[in-house]
């Protein structure tokens, strides 16, 4: 156990996140199996660029310093100990180097855990940030009346279009960043500071694919990579999506890829995470028009 711990400074010193810290994180997740979709070293990775996420150590809690335009915060930290004794501590860190010290993305089962008003910190729903978890075959079957819209759009476009689903091999990526590309040139992405982190996280994916055994589908059209997605295990009965892309030209392409990928990829797992509408009404549209089963509520947690 030490020797995952060997790289990490103790804290306050905080170090870069990068790949040697995957056994560590790994074994962390195990001991205790996350439910938010933050929590899964993929996701952590690949938008490090993005947090520009530092870590450390205190005591047996593993902390993830996250920046943003100077806009200093962490994410829970990972481990076991004194919960609340390491909230205060991380909480006091950021007194000073940030207007708002806070912890985002607080897990319900921690804050089930606390007695807040007595520990001198508050907590607060953060709605757009829960994420949206679905039954895998609800969405692989769609059966009933309810998915009517999704089954007519898929048998349109199979009735439309010629196309082969295959799993993502390193050969592909190629494509996949040309679909990237021309998905943010539409989008103009360079206007969009949100857009623009998102594209530079799934450039981070695609870069890294072999190494953080993420698996992948895609759906091919004329032998050309029209739509992606990438996915991971995040617990035992969970797997999460972080990335879905299509070419938006091919009408009902996205919940082909959707369907196509849990059915080859995920049938095996009880539930899939397709993480949080971040409050845009169009997306939160889109996650509720596959009828979740839940959501997974996360809060932020401030100093009194």
């Amino acid at each position: 156990m030490d020797e995952l711990w060997r790289n990490v400074p103790e804290f306050p010193v905080f170090k870069e996140l990068n790949l040697e810290e995957k056994p560590l994180f790994d074994h962390l997740f195990t001991l205790s199996p996350p439910q938010i979709s933050e929590f899964n070293f993929t996701n952590l990775f690949i938008w490090r660029l993005c947090y520009q996420t530092k870590i450390s150590r205190l005591q047996n809690f593993l902390c993830l310093l996250a920046n943003q335009e100077e806009n200093f915060f962490f994410f829970p930290p990972l481990g076991e100990g004194d919960m609340v004794q390491c909230y205060q501590r991380l909480l006091q860190y950021l007194v000073g180097k940030t207007m708002h010290p806070k912890i985002v993305r607080v897990p319900e089962a921690v804050v089930g855990q606390v007695d807040w008003k007595a520990s001198e910190m508050k907590m607060e729903l953060d709605r757009s940030q829960c994420d949206y978890v679905y039954l895998a075959q609800d969405l692989i079957e769609l059966k009933g009346r309810k998915y009517h819209r999704k089954r007519n759009h898929i048998k349109q476009f199979k009735e439309k279009y010629a196309y082969q689903y295959i799993s993502l091999t390193p050969e592909w990526i190629p494509q996949c960043l040309q679909l990237q590309t021309e998905w943010c040139d539409l989008r103009h992405c360079e206007a969009s500071p949100g857009l623009l982190n998102e594209s530079s996280a799934i450039k981070e994916a695609f870069a890294h694919f072999e190494e953080l055994k993420v698996k992948g589908g895609a759906i091919l059209i004329n032998g050309k990579v029209e739509a992606v997605t990438l996915g991971d295990p995040l617990n035992l009965e969970t797997a999460v999506i972080h990335i879905e892309k299509a070419n938006p030209a091919y009408e009902g392409l996205y919940p082909t890829i959707n369907q196509a990928f849990l059915e080859h990829q995920w049938s095996g797992f009880p539930y899939v995470n397709r993480e949080q509408d971040l409050g845009e009404e169009g997306l939160r549209k889109a996650k509720e028009s596959y009828f979740p089963h839940h959501l997974v509520n996360k809060y932020t947690v401030t100093l009194e």
